[in-house]
């Protein structure tokens, strides 16, 4: 760092870093506090200490976690799995970013998509599978939680990356995850994210000491807690919605259709604001690219309250809606469709 940081903020988070004065400050003010920190002489020596103590471990984890990632990816029609259990295609149709979701007309291969709606559309399907598939494998294969948890203690950026992997765990659910990627009908790749997932979520909770995901992150945690059942309800309202539209897309009329991806479209964005995720990987350690999220894949779920009811999900999708734009027309009609 030697005191110098740059980086382009992404356009979908800067009105939400710098749209309100105070925010703004204080995100200027941490950014400022921890690259002078950073350039600290004990805190650089510490960081090169401990990189050279853990290094060994970070190869084998790196490793094995690439090698189970790259399994996922190679397996057969993995990206048109992929594109159905995700709202990908639905996402390319936001006016957000300055580029599309995906090069050409249709996503047949990994190379079609784009970075940012590859992870941002993981996390609409409350999988975030991009931030941590491969750890457990890895972690598992490596066998020494002892030393995990030295790492964990000792060495700041293994901690970082760690606590960034929990905070992805808390904004996952397995029982919303089940219902999109049943969309696929793909038991052989489902079982393969339900494995990674338990795995993973089991690895990195013995490795922070806790019992459930942001438990000693008490603002943090209670933040994630409180948001999650208004984001559960958004997101039973789109899978449901993905379902309907993927299973009678022949035989829908135009205006029915229309109907449904409005309200899609509607609770892509409330769940992009309820989780705090827009495409970018939660870490701010990690290069973001898609074939190659190596020692950094992790996870788990955090089981969040029930969604209750009806008409709590109609709430919290129209709180979800920016107040310049109201849903209103097909994308009510959508809803009420919806939810009964």
């Amino acid at each position: 760092v030697n005191c110098f940081f740059k980086l382009t903020e992404q356009g979908e988070v800067i009105f939400a870093r710098y749209g309100n004065r105070t925010l703004a400050q204080r995100h200027v003010e941490s950014v400022a506090a921890a690259t002078l920190l950073q350039s600290a002489p004990s805190v650089e020596k510490t960081n090169t200490e401990t990189t050279q103590k853990f290094w060994d471990m970070a190869e084998k984890l790196n490793a094995a976690s690439h090698e189970r990632y790259l399994d996922l990816l190679n397996t057969e029609d993995f990206t048109p799995w992929f594109s159905t259990v995700t709202p990908l295609t639905e996402v390319g149709l936001l006016p957000i970013g300055s580029r599309p979701a995906k090069r050409g007309l249709g996503a047949k291969s990994l190379d079609d998509l784009r970075t940012i709606p590859w992870i941002f559309s993981w996390s609409q399907a409350r999988i975030n599978l991009a931030a941590w598939y491969g750890l457990g494998t890895a972690c598992e294969q490596l066998g020494d939680l002892d030393q995990l948890k030295a790492a964990y203690q000792e060495w700041p950026f293994f901690r970082t990356f760690i606590d960034n992997i929990e905070m992805s765990i808390a904004k996952t659910d397995q029982r919303i995850a089940k219902m999109y990627l049943h969309l696929g009908d793909r038991e052989d790749l489902s079982e393969k994210v339900f494995t990674e997932m338990q795995l993973t979520r089991k690895w990195v909770l013995a490795i922070v000491g806790d019992e459930w995901p942001l438990q000693r992150r008490r603002v943090l945690g209670c933040a994630v807690r409180v948001r999650n059942p208004y984001v559960d309800a958004l997101s039973i309202a789109q899978v449901r919605a993905l379902r309907e539209v993927r299973m009678n897309q022949d035989e829908m009329a135009e205006e029915k259709k229309a109907e449904y991806m409005s309200l899609i479209l509607s609770t892509v964005t409330g769940v992009s604001a309820g989780l705090q995720k827009h495409g970018v990987i939660d870490s701010p350690g990690v290069v973001r690219a898609r074939h190659r999220l190596t020692f950094r894949h992790v996870l788990g779920h955090a089981r969040s309250p029930r969604c209750a009811l009806r008409a709590a999900r109609a709430s919290c999708v129209l709180r979800s809606v920016p107040k310049s734009k109201p849903m209103a027309g097909p994308a009510m009609s959508g809803l009420r469709r919806i939810t009964g």
